[in-house]
């Protein structure tokens, strides 16, 4: 039910999308507005962080049940984590980067 809930949800938002693009795209004609969207969009890319982060998170998770289980094989898997984290840690950069951009540079 759950499921299905936010499936109407997500449709009804998705249909609509179009109507919102060119409200904002209207409301970025004054400069006012146009600088609070822009700062808006980069907080909103500040959201990729916790992607990043629940990533890390589950990877820490299962490296130390991991270990737990089977000590002998620790050292490969602290480098299979090292490994993984950096790349959970990519996407948040992607995130940070896109934002300095969006205040800075548009």
């Amino acid at each position: 039910m759950f499921a299905q809930i936010l499936t109407n949800l997500g449709g009804n938002f998705i249909s609509v999308m179009p109507v919102y693009t060119t409200l904002l795209m209207f409301l970025a004609e004054t400069k006012e507005v146009g600088q609070g969207l822009k700062l808006l969009g980069a907080g909103l890319t500040g959201m990729g962080m916790v992607g990043a982060s629940i990533g890390q998170g589950i990877v820490g998770y299962g490296a130390c049940i991991a270990i737990g289980r089977n000590p002998e094989t620790a050292p490969k898997i602290t480098s299979t984590l090292i490994i993984t984290a950096g790349f959970a840690e990519s996407g948040a950069i992607y995130a940070l980067v896109i934002a300095i951009l969006l205040i800075f540079v548009a």
